[in-house]
């Protein structure tokens, strides 16, 4: 019995809540066991609620709604639900009855004011994120207690005396719950693991690691098996395969790349149209499903880059070794070779299993010289590519163009790279531009993709795609109420359908105008995130109906399961129904597990990038800086430099007036002056205090605005 079977019967409007037994008459089971294991689990995923009389219903039918809970530092938090569609839930310090940040609970509605945001109270909480807490021991007197490094934890966790596992006075330490927070209660824990003193070198991103439940080493058994992986292609394999050896084939990654995953080719037909070879590294060759290598990859879902490491989803003899693309070695693929017209449109494709071999190492800088700067020495070096680069650089034009007529969405918000010494100390900040020959690969991945998720989906079959679903009416109507203030509107339908092309519309629209970052920086916040699942929900960011991940099988596990399936699409022809069902099964939970491990990498990636933005920064206290206002809340404004390092002007810094908060079109208006601060307006500051610890660089207005001349 399958859980969407339950949720079908439960949407209709005739249901009421019905007992378990009534369940199993009404939908005919036959596995009771499996029947009621389903129901309970169902239960604890927040999908359906058993009421006090073991009667089981919808949330939304009950005057509930579960979610995800989202906490601030300040101690309320907000209710994320499931169903996306819904609006976030206030739920306030006072109601979270236990609760704590990122668990998965289950509230009931409070009365509230008409047109604002809705409050809720959680009742009970189904699933609890926070087993095992990182933070600071902290010793006073014969009291212990850990201070959580994320805020969002704003309880301390008392400590037993006997349970602090030898940490000593303000060293870092792993926590684990061993009694929950209660109304008016701490949570209680001990100490499992010491990392180290706060201020000892790598204890920093070490901590970050732990936080997010990162995994720095393999177990000994997957090691084993990634071991005995024989070197080198048996001649029967090469037989089974189609030998592109002879290809013009080139990589091009990051200079510090190990996992080199994709390789393209690219030659111009007879016809006048392109064709373009993307090949995949064959992941599924080496990594058995079931196998010991499959359940690590599985649970890890995707390579983390933090800086100064990788921890990667498959051991370094295939990440780096056996699977990845290096130049001049034989290597299995798996090949998607695209016949494209003028018009950037897919005339015709083929998929199969290849073996190939690299010609060239190229990196991103390397083929920017080549195209942008007609470096001498490299346009000599590389005399027989010059011509391919350049028949890709018109390719990726013909393709971006294509995208742009369909309505994708293409923000450009700047990136960063940190630059740190050998102990792992940040010596400088880099702006990192998107150059055509980043633009080269994001485009002919992006097409690879489509034409896999096309296939797959052509033919019926099992697959993890990747979907961007549109945004929620609750948020366009937040959207184009705070547009019209600037004179803008997007158009939508009674159902909240909207199209991509009206968002990318706009962005041209504002493109170049003083409130080009603002509108950019409102759009991205009513989006939804990227996520992977069983289901083909389209692509609203990309405007791409079929849509998946297939180009990175070394670092994503999704991708490893799109060529699974293809694979043996490939070799046996179409499933049979239990294998149908076992690989549906599959996507489903793949989806899911991917979905999260993405979300705590993402997370983690960027909170040592924060980190070492922070540490680099306590030497320029004092310094001035010019930046552009990127945020502003009810306390002040955010300040980000050219460098991308942010921080806060707080309200209490600027004492030539009053300012008032306006939430409604996000502005610090001055009380008497009138002179108001607004997202992307230029300023120029004074770093004036750097806390590594609690991750935040505090600023003071400097300059023209500080004098009071009225600008706004």
């Amino acid at each position: 019995m399958e859980q969407e079977a339950v949720l079908e019967l439960m949407r209709q409007k005739s249901y009421r809540p019905l007992l378990a037994e009534e369940l199993i008459r009404e939908l005919g089971v036959e596995d009771i066991p499996a029947f009621l294991d389903l129901l309970r689990r169902m239960e604890l995923e927040g999908l359906i609620v058993r009421t006090r009389k073991d009667k089981y219903g919808l949330p939304e039918k009950m005057g509930l709604i579960s979610g995800r809970l989202q906490a601030n530092p300040k101690g309320f938090a907000f209710l994320i639900p499931l169903v996306q569609s819904q609006t976030d839930v206030f739920i306030s310090a006072s109601n979270l009855n236990g609760a704590m940040h990122g668990d998965l609970v289950l509230a009931r509605f409070l009365p509230g004011l008409t047109g604002k945001r809705p409050e809720g109270e959680i009742i009970r909480v189904l699933q609890r994120a926070q087993k095992q807490v990182v933070g600071t021991y902290e010793q006073n007197g014969r009291l212990g207690f850990v201070v959580p490094d994320d805020p969002r934890l704003f309880q301390d966790i008392f400590i037993p005396s006997e349970e602090t596992g030898g940490a000593r006075h303000k060293d870092k330490v792993v926590v684990e719950i061993t009694r929950w927070p209660e109304r008016r209660r701490n949570p209680e824990g001990r100490v499992v693991e010491v990392l180290g003193a706060s201020d000892a070198p790598g204890v920093d991103i070490l901590s970050v690691v732990k936080k997010y439940g990162l995994k720095t080493e393999f177990p000994p058994e997957v090691l084993e098996e990634a071991r005995l992986l024989k070197d080198g292609i048996a001649p029967e394999e090469v037989e089974r395969r189609r030998d592109l050896r002879s290809w013009r084939l080139v990589t091009i990654d990051g200079a510090d790349a190990k996992d080199l995953d994709d390789a393209v080719s690219l030659e111009r037909l007879p016809n006048g149209n392109y064709r373009l070879g993307v090949h995949i590294a064959d992941v599924s060759h080496y990594v058995r499903e079931g196998s010991a290598l499959d359940r690590e990859a599985f649970e890890r879902g995707t390579s983390v880059y933090l800086l100064d490491r990788v921890l990667p989803m498959l051991p370094p003899r295939l990440s780096n070794n056996l699977c990845s693309l290096n130049a001049g070695e034989d290597r299995l693929a798996l090949s998607v070779v695209m016949e494209v017209d003028t018009h950037g449109e897919v005339r015709d494709y083929e998929i199969f299993p290849s073996i190939i071999r690299v010609q060239e190492r190229m990196t991103y800088e390397t083929v920017r010289r080549i195209l942008v700067d007609e470096d001498p020495e490299l346009l000599q070096r590389y005399a027989h590519l010059v011509g391919d680069f350049h028949l890709m650089a018109e390719l990726c034009h013909i393709l971006y163009r294509r995208r742009m007529r369909r309505g994708a969405i293409d923000f450009n918000f700047p990136e960063a790279k940190v630059i740190l010494d050998e102990a792992g100390k940040p010596v400088g900040i880099i702006r990192m531009e998107r150059s055509i020959a980043e633009q080269i690969i994001e485009e002919f991945m992006i097409l690879a993709n489509e034409t896999v998720a096309t296939h797959l989906h052509a033919l019926d079959a099992p697959c993890v795609y990747r979907v961007h679903e549109e945004p929620a009416m609750d948020k366009l109507e937040e959207l184009n109420n705070f547009l019209r203030r600037l004179g803008y509107f997007l158009k939508y339908n009674r159902q909240g359908r909207i199209s991509p092309r009206l968002f990318q519309g706009l962005l041209k629209k504002v493109e170049g105008r003083p409130e080009e970052r603002l509108v950019n920086t409102v759009l991205l916040r009513s989006l939804m995130h990227a996520r992977y699942a069983p289901d083909c929900l389209g692509h609203f960011g990309l405007a791409s109906k079929y849509y998946c991940h297939f180009t990175s099988p070394i670092r994503r596990y999704p991708d490893l399961v799109v060529h699974r399936i293809l694979k043996e699409l490939l070799e046996k022809g179409p499933f049979s129904p239990r294998r149908e069902a076992a690989l549906a099964s599959l996507a489903e939970r793949a989806s899911q597990k991917a979905s999260e491990r993405e979300k705590a990498a993402e997370e983690a990636e960027r909170e040592v990038l924060d980190l070492k933005k922070v540490e680099f920064m306590q030497r320029h206290v004092g310094d001035v800086f010019k930046g552009i206002v990127s945020g502003v809340v009810n306390y002040g404004f955010f300040v980000e430099l050219e460098n991308t390092v942010e921080g806060l002007v707080h309200i209490s810094t600027i004492p030539d007036d009053y300012y008032h908060f306006n939430e409604e079109d996000l502005t610090l208006v001055g009380e008497h002056t009138g002179r108001t601060f607004r997202i992307g307006q230029e300023v120029e500051v004074q770093v004036s205090r750097v806390n590594v610890n609690s991750r935040q660089i505090d600023f003071e207005l400097v300059g023209r605005l500080y004098k009071g001349n009225g600008q706004s």
